[in-house]
This record gives structure tokens, C-alpha cells and sequence, in this order.
């Protein structure tokens, strides 16, 4: 395929890299990687061994104590470049994205442009790393607080979104002054190695030191585990399951590193008697069914007031009967495959556990075989009847399933039941009544980290902090001031006078 010897994918590739040499190891084995568009082999990557690791760790430390020095403006600047040569490759690139995951390609070649809009925001961000003066209680004193550059930062990225979490991450972390470490899905390797040899276009070009990005493609069990307790990657970011989420955090904390969590979601809509069903109807539908079900902001919930419950039921069957699903290289397809069979068995085993719980399926669910279907890995997207006390609703189905949850009353029985589970990533109300939406964005409103009034759940904008609350784990990637995680703060104080007094008033007379 032309756009994989664009970005220079071999038949056969290597799986770590220190910025400018990849390490040539055989011995941990291969990764086939396969398409779940068609079920055609795409490439293949050699995984890498701990000793690959500890060379690109080692070499990724080493460039961290020369580019910590280097001008936060500057460093802005090859950023600004990265930006440039991603527009060079944003067609080929996003191509690669929607073939090796599975999403529209419409979807692809956007999270290429949200790689390319955070190196934009990245830049800004190089001449705004700001800190604060304080008034000191001491005659003569300057009191400040500053930032400065943390380490080696680490990204383990999922499959969902194979490069634009990376980015958010790694373009942030090297204004900031640190180096990048990249651990991503073992399921989408490729696109990780075409990122890769696009910034070491820039390494390059700027005579950078090696190891400012490295990457590493391997076991969970070896290389994961690791990275997880190398002190020299003093923070981590994951995005993955709550059960990842959950064992990276404690191996990381016992070694008093820092971890960011992008994990589960559970999203939901509200639909009040008050809300404009018209624009709800793409929002629920483009949250519940693009990137076919995968992505953590993925609306899994709608919970519709008594009123208007049969009208909204109607409404959106009707839209789900006329989706397309098929190939996501085609354009005019609303839905594309799921990311492996796995995937297709924990969908169809949601079904199963949801219709034994009393739940009843209004539309889709089936598996979809024959041509065009060849990869095993297409489904129907579902509509489900439920109750948000089953046990599978509290739970999340990577996968295209929306359950419909019925309330009854004012808008403060819906944002109880909206708040009833684990997850609280990101969330949405539907209403033209201004007393609900900010009743929904109040303390005692939606508990998640993204609160939306008349847009889905999905879709975030680079320029505001990602990220959520209870099990999602807390953590902000991106936009605001989540730049302050990938530095360590200083609070600084000068005394420019002839005499040292001490705080609080202590006389110390010696």
C-alpha cells in the first residue's frame, strides 16, 4: 500500500527505537499485525527485549540532562516543526490510523489533525510556563514559585486512539523540558513506528540529541512491567482499562513516582422534557456509534425522561437502521469494524449478560458475516432497554451497545441515576432550561470530569484539560494548565536585605 511506503513501514519491522537507531532485536518474538478492516496482513514488528529498554531508557535520561537547558521557546520551536511535517504526512498517516484500528478514515485523518492542532497549542504553551509571586510575611523578602522540567516521561497508550494520545502527552512533556518514552498498544504498532520516523525527520534536521523520543514495543509482562517501576521515568501516563489503570498507579506510587490515568468510562446523555431532540439526535448517535463503540468518551448511557421516552426510542431506532457499516477506507460508511474478535466477544457477551438481567434489545447486536465482513470484526450497533442498577450497565463494554434508562420526575432524579456508577469521565445534558443545565454543572451535578450542556459526550477539544474522576483515575491530559503535570514545582525565596528575620515571628539569637 502506497501510504505505508510513505512512512517508511517494512514487511518486517523493529520495535524500539532511541530517536536515530532502531535496536535490532529477534529473540522476544514477532507481532503479525493484521487489519481488522479486511483481515489482511499488514506488517509485521519484532518486540522489544529489557535490554532494548534499558538502552532507550539510559539514552532518553541522558538527552533529558541537555535538553532540560535548552530555551522552553526553543524547544517550542521543534515542536512547531513536528507540527509541519505531521501536515506532510497527516494523508498517509491518518490512512494507516483508520486501516491498522478500524475507525472512518474521516476519523483517522482527524486524530492526525488533533496531533497537529496540540503541537500548535504546545507552542504557545513554550512562552506560558508560568509561576506565581507571593508576598512574603518577612521585611525584604521575594517570595515565587517556579516550574522546571521533570525527566523522561512516559506515554502507554491503548489502540483506540493509536497517535493523538501520544501527542497530547509527548508535545506537552518536551516543551516542558522532558524527554518522551512511548509504550503503545501492541495491537497498532505501525502507526507508532510511522510517528516515530516522522520526528526523527526533525531529530535529524536540528543535529537534537538522541533519545528525545524512544519508543518501545513489547510485552506488558516484561517491558510494561519495567517501565512501570524504573525510577527513571518519573512520570507515566495510561490510558487503558480501570483494571490497567489500577495495577500501573500502585506499582508507580510505591516507587513515589507520578501517574497520569485516562481510564473507563461510562458516559451518559440526559434528555430532559426541555431538550431540542433535533440536535440531540447526531450527538447521541455519533457519541454511541463512532469509532464503532471504542472510544472512552463513547456515550454508553442515555437517560431519557418518561415523556418523551417512546418519541426519542423511535427516533433513534430509525437512525440506527440507517447506518452503514462496512469498510471504514469508505467514506460514505457510518461504522467500521471493532478492533479484533476479542472485541467482538465481549460485545456479544454484554448482549447475552444484559438480555439474563431483563434487559431488551430494541435493534442490532447481531455479528455481521459475508462479503465485506471478511475480518470477523463487524457488528450491528445496539440498542438496549435496561435499568442502570444491571450489572453490565455498570460496567464498560468497549464496543457499540447505548442502554436506554427511563426517569421519572425533575432533573435531579436523572443526575442521580447519571452519577450512579464507577466511571466519571465525561457527560452531557440536553436542555433549553437554563435552571437544568446548571443544575447538571453544579457541585451537586454531573460528578465526572467533562460536563457538556447541549453537545454529546464525545468529541474534546484539545484546548480544555481531558480527563475524569472515581475510576476514570483522575488525571488531566492536554489543554488549561495540564502542562503542570510533567513539571516539578520550586517555591523560591530571595532575602535582598542586610538582616534575616524568620518566619512567624521566631526570635533565634546566637
Amino acid at each position: 500500500m502506497d501510504f505505508l511506503k510513505k512512512l517508511k513501514i517494512k514487511k518486517v519491522n523493529y520495535g524500539s527505537s532511541t530517536g536515530l537507531k532502531w535496536n535490532t532485536t529477534k529473540s522476544e518474538g514477532k507481532l503479525d499485525i493484521h487489519s481488522p478492516v479486511d483481515g489482511k496482513y499488514i506488517a509485521s514488528v519484532y518486540q522489544a527485549s529489557k535490554e532494548d529498554y534499558d538502552k532507550v531508557v539510559e539514552t532518553a535520561h541522558k538527552a533529558y540532562l541537555e535538553w532540560r537547558n535548552v530555551p522552553a521557546p526553543k524547544r517550542g520551536e521543534i515542536v512547531r516543526q513536528i507540527g509541519d511535517k505531521l501536515r506532510k504526512y497527516k494523508d498517509p498517516l491518518g490512512h494507516l490510523v483508520s486501516y491498522e484500528m478500524g475507525k472512518s478514515l474521516q476519523e483517522g485523518l482527524g486524530e492526525v489533525q488533533e496531533m497537529i492542532d496540540i503541537c500548535d497549542f504546545a507552542v504557545g504553551q513554550s512562552r506560558q510556563l508560568y509561576g506565581y509571586t507571593m508576598k512574603s510575611e518577612r521585611p525584604n523578602h521575594r517570595m515565587y514559585d517556579q516550574y522546571h522540567p521533570l525527566g523522561v516521561v512516559g506515554t502507554i497508550s491503548a489502540f483506540n486512539f493509536p497517535v493523538a494520545v501520544w501527542s497530547w502527552n509527548a508535545m506537552i512533556a518536551t516543551v516542558c523540558g522532558d524527554t518522551n518514552l512511548w509504550k503503545p498498544s501492541s495491537k497498532v504498532p505501525l502507526t507508532a513506528i510511522a510517528v516515530q520516523n516522522i520526528v526523527g525527520e526533525v531529530i535529524k534536521e536540528n543535529n537534537l540529541p538522541e533519545g528525545l523520543f524512544t519508543l518501545v514495543i513489547g510485552r506488558g509482562s516484561s517491558v510494561g512491567e519495567k517501565m512501570l517501576n524504573d525510577k527513571k521515568v518519573p512520570l507515566i501516563s495510561i490510558t487503558g482499562s480501570t483494571h490497567v489503570g489500577r495495577h500501573g498507579a500502585e506499582v508507580i506510587a510505591k516507587r513515589f513516582g507520578k501517574a497520569i490515568l485516562e481510564l473507563g468510562g461510562n458516559n451518559a446523555i440526559i434528555l430532559t422534557p426541555e431538550a431540542d431532540l433535533k440536535m440531540a439526535l447526531p450527538a447521541i448517535v455519533f457519541g454511541a456509534v463512532g469509532t464503532a463503540g471504542q472510544r472512552c468518551t463513547t456515550t454508553r448511557r442515555l437517560i431519557i425522561h418518561e415523556s418523551i421516552y417512546a418519541k426519542v426510542v423511535a427516533t433513534i431506532t430509525k437512525a440506527y437502521k440507517g447506518l452503514k457499516i462496512g469498510s471504514p477506507m469508505d467514506e460514505k460508511n457510518h461504522v467500521g469494524p471493532l478492533i479484533d474478535k476479542a472485541a467482538v466477544a465481549d460485545f456479544t457477551n454484554a448482549i447475552d449478560l444484559v438480555k439474563k438481567e431483563g434487559g431488551k434489545v430494541i435493534y442490532g447486536g447481531d455479528v455481521l458475516k459475508g462479503k465485506g465482513y471478511e475480518s470477523g470484526c463487524y457488528v450491528v450497533p445496539a440498542i438496549v432497554e435496561a435499568k442502570n442498577s444491571y450489572k453490565i450497565v455498570q460496567e464498560e463494554t468497549f464496543a457499540p451497545i447505548l442502554y436506554l434508562l427511563k426517569y421519572k420526575g425533575d432533573v435531579t432524579k436523572a443526575i442521580d441515576i447519571h452519577n450512579d456508577v464507577v466511571q466519571g469521565l465525561s457527560s452531557a445534558i440536553f436542555t433549553n432550561n437554563i435552571q437544568e443545565a446548571e443544575e447538571f454543572l453544579s457541585a451537586s451535578g454531573s460528578d465526572c470530569g467533562i460536563a457538556n450542556v447541549n453537545i454529546g459526550t464525545s468529541g474534546a477539544e484539545i484546548g480544555g484539560a481531558f480527563g475524569g474522576e472515581k475510576e476514570t483515575g483522575g488525571g488531566r491530559e492536554s489543554g488549561s494548565d495540564a502542562w503542570k503535570a510533567y513539571m516539578r514545582r520550586q517555591t523560591n525565596t530571595i532575602n535582598y536585605g542586610k538582616t534575616l528575620p524568620l518566619a512567624q515571628g521566631i526570635k533565634f539569637d546566637i
